[in-house]
């Protein structure tokens, strides 16, 4: 799927993500960025995992944390969309996520490994859509989106975290 998603397919704000990813079909680029994504996390530990940048942010774990839940999030959305289901999806509140998840109880391995299986389960979805699947749209937390522009959100969410761990934490 090499057609980026036009001003249309959502809205503006997601456009921070989705002006991240680079030209090409999209299925590679979230393949590779699995790879650049696990090389960064293979390269923290247990201990630099809790590091917070400041004491109101997140912890390393816990950013990666929220890429496994928003990972999710933007597959289930591309999904619905996808099989013709035309009900809007609710709003999803990363901060209520992130205090229910239980992050400092689990291994840092844990996370990393969830990563791995999370994208693993997300690349075939979108390699399998048949092609007028990446048009069709819906209403999620009361903002448009096209299956297409769901997965360079996907991709382009990635991007924006491995930017800031790299900036701000590593």
């Amino acid at each position: 799927m090499n057609t980026r998603p036009d001003r249309s397919e959502a809205a503006p704000y997601y456009f921070t993500y989705i002006d991240k990813v680079p030209d090409g079909d999209i299925c590679r680029i979230l393949e590779t960025q699995a790879g650049e994504a696990l090389s960064v996390f293979q390269g923290i530990d247990h201990a630099r995992a809790g590091y917070r940048y400041a004491p109101d942010k997140w912890s390393i774990a816990e950013v990666v944390n929220h890429l496994n839940d928003c990972e999710r999030l933007f597959t289930f959305r591309a999904f619905w969309f996808a099989r013709g289901f035309t009900d809007p999806l609710p709003s999803f509140d990363q901060n209520s996520a992130i205090a229910q998840a239980g992050v400092e109880g689990r291994s840092w391995t844990s996370h990393v490994d969830e990563f791995r299986a999370i994208r693993s389960a997300t690349l075939p979805f979108f390699a399998q859509l048949p092609p007028a699947a990446w048009d069709r749209r819906g209403i999620a937390s009361d903002n448009p989106f096209s299956v297409r522009a769901l997965a360079y959100i996907a991709a382009g969410h990635v991007a924006h975290h491995l930017a800031l761990l790299r900036e701000r934490y590593l």
